[in-house]
């Protein structure tokens, strides 16, 4: 994992150099202060290793890297907002901090910068990447968009919401890599299985964080424990619990989510989801990507010892406490 380790401190060193004007404060600090907030830098880090996989250097997609990460940003500054969430990272979200106003304007502002950053692409390969990167954008919007259309409907069922998180999380994953292999003047059947790859690691990954949200250790997770139940936001666990509940149990169910607030709603969740099974079936369905995406790696046309990097990290995703 040592490529990984410099890719994320090379990643790390050229966000802290981006340079915001000191006004408005109220629309550049917010950025100073989220983007400080750090993270993993795992999609900018995936564009890199994607880029390298196809015997490129990775820091040639530095680029391409850094506007992933600043879209990603982009999108969970106006996530937190919608979802009315307290904390990102441990820490207040911008709208908790500031306002829902300011959240949006400077989510807007890192969404520009992130087209600012990937147009210092060379023209060769630059059509290409805005291509791919406007529709992953509109993807991750589209996603979005069902994910709060979710909220008002009792009728979700599996397909729709794996539809849902494959939009809204798991093509940024795809698209991150895809933008590296095209750097890196990929194949274009590699370029489609490396893109396949992300994406089946980004839905093992989204139905890993739905288990996380209610079963994470409180002090390694960041977020509330728990906060997608208190919010009666649809996971496959929710829909899930109520796909497999019976009468008796759809009926506790459903007293939890409109009549519970607080750890209790979170604990008796978590009871009854245990009695259903709900979570044995998340890892189950996680599993079945997961081995999808290994199998994607497989088939693309490079040594096996070039691929050993991103299915460490991979692996490291679906172990992951956090």
């Amino acid at each position: 994992m040592q490529q990984l380790l410099e890719y994320q401190q090379v990643l790390q060193k050229k966000i802290d150099e981006l340079s915001f004007p000191e006004e408005p404060k109220n629309l550049y600090d917010p950025l100073r202060y989220f983007l400080n907030l750090g993270g993993k830098r795992t999609r900018p880090t995936l564009t890199l290793m994607g880029c390298s996989l196809f015997g490129e250097p990775g820091l040639k997609a530095i680029n391409a890297a850094v506007a992933v990460e600043l879209f990603h940003n982009f999108t969970l500054i106006h996530d937190d907002i919608m979802d009315d969430a307290p904390l990102r990272r441990g820490k207040n979200t911008v709208h908790e901090k500031w306002n829902n106003n300011i959240g949006i304007l400077s989510g807007d502002v890192l969404f520009v910068e992130a087209y600012k950053q990937l147009a210092r692409h060379e023209v060769d390969v630059l059509p290409e990447l805005l291509s791919v990167f406007s529709r992953t954008a509109k993807e991750v919007c589209e996603g979005q968009q069902m994910d709060m259309d979710f909220e008002s409907r009792n009728d979700v069922s599996i397909d729709e919401y794996i539809e849902m998180i494959r939009l809204k999380t798991s093509v940024l994953l795809g698209a991150a890599l895809e933008m590296g292999a095209v750097i890196a003047k990929a194949d274009s059947k590699d370029v489609a299985k490396i893109y396949e790859f992300g994406m089946n690691v980004g839905l093992a990954f989204q139905l890993q964080d739905d288990i996380l949200d209610l079963y994470a250790d409180p002090d390694k997770f960041g977020k509330q424990v728990g906060g997608d139940i208190l919010s009666n936001k649809k996971t496959y666990l929710l829909i899930k619990a109520q796909e497999l509940a019976n009468d008796d149990q759809r009926k506790q169910l459903n007293d939890i989510l409109d009549n519970q607030t607080g750890e209790t709603k979170v604990n008796n969740s978590r009871t009854l989801f245990d009695e259903l099974g709900v979570k044995q079936s998340a890892q189950k369905r996680m599993d079945a990507y997961y081995l999808k995406a290994k199998e994607n790696m497989n088939q693309i046309s490079v040594p096996d010892e070039c691929k050993s990097e991103l299915l460490s990290i991979a692996e490291a995703l679906m172990n992951r406490e956090n």
